[in-house]
């Protein structure tokens, strides 16, 4: 991974176009060709940045991102402050705990609870940012992303936004819904995905279990 610190403004041109003005940027350019940019102010999300696959040209005071769809993400950079390269080796992923997990279990078996007629397409969808916990398709056909927690907080809510952001590019995939499932879900967490067009879901652990158990029941 290489951190870069700089001065420097980013222009965006695609779909949409967007413009930040010069200021001083942590720039990460990841193994896996991802380019983002952050700032001082928010936790983990990036202001602007462009998805693998993609290309970064590097040219004195200018750093050029294409994608495969043509979008460029363009730096302009007047100086740097920082700039190193460290080898992080394989991740080893995150690692559920024992009740998240198993209510991933119970859902992927069950979708059904999450809305009339769902079907599991896949658990552990892959995304170029990490896996969705699942992918299924709704009554209409329609796919949804569902990412489960044992309690729901903005930082689920704001991983979910990164997904459904890259799942509504697919054009196999898109429309892509969001559902995010969690046995408690914080009042703030609630607010921003009802925000952002994303249906929360209380699930009942211990309602999931007794439906598994009753159908193992041979009579």
């Amino acid at each position: 991974m290489r951190l870069v610190i700089a001065r420097c403004q980013v222009d965006y041109a695609g779909r949409l176009t967007a413009h930040l003005p010069m200021a001083p940027r942590l720039l990460l350019v990841k193994a896996d060709g991802s380019v983002s940019v952050h700032a001082d102010d928010r936790a983990y999300k990036p202001l602007n940045w462009m998805s693998p696959p993609c290309w970064l040209t590097e040219e004195p005071g200018v750093w050029t991102v294409r994608n495969k769809a043509d979008e460029s993400l363009v730096i302009t950079i007047d100086e740097v402050l920082h700039d190193s390269s460290h080898e992080l080796g394989v991740d080893p992923g995150l690692v559920k705990d024992g009740v998240e997990a198993h209510l991933q279990e119970l859902l992927a078996a069950h979708p059904d609870t999450l809305g009339d007629d769902w079907t599991l397409v896949r658990r552990e969808y892959m995304t170029a940012i990490g896996p969705v916990d699942l992918l299924c398709r709704d009554g209409d056909g329609t796919h949804v992303a569902v990412e489960i927690k044992r309690r729901g907080e903005i930082d689920g809510v704001e991983q979910l936004t990164r997904y459904l952001e890259l799942m509504n590019r697919d054009p196999l995939l898109a429309p892509v819904q969001g559902v995010f499932a969690a046995q408690q879900i914080k009042p703030q967490a609630r607010t921003l995905a009802t925000d952002r067009g994303i249906r929360c879901v209380t699930v009942d652990y211990d309602e999931l279990r007794g439906m598994t158990s009753k159908d193992m029941r041979l009579f």
